[in-house]
């Protein structure tokens, strides 16, 4: 499951997580600094299973609820037209 922006998305990392623009219509996203986690891992390459394990090491949650998260985020991101 890499993640790729689509093209008309700009992001800007920031000292509290990632802004995304949505260049189309012009709405910001804001990503917290546990989305940003997800979204890296995935933009580098990563499947689910890699964000989710970046989560388990960074916060100390169970792999099951990691991975949920990672699948909801990525949902919502698609579903909001941002990535493909």
């Amino acid at each position: 499951m890499p993640l790729r922006f689509d093209a008309h998305v700009s992001t800007a990392e920031t000292d509290y997580g990632t802004v995304l623009l949505d260049e189309r219509g012009g709405t910001y996203w804001e990503l917290n600094p546990t989305a940003t986690l997800v979204v890296r891992a995935l933009l580098d390459g990563g499947e689910a299973a890699d964000a989710a394990a970046a989560l388990v090491r960074e916060f100390d949650i169970e792999p099951t609820r990691a991975l949920r998260d990672v699948e909801a985020l990525v949902g919502d991101l698609r579903a909001a037209g941002l990535t493909s």
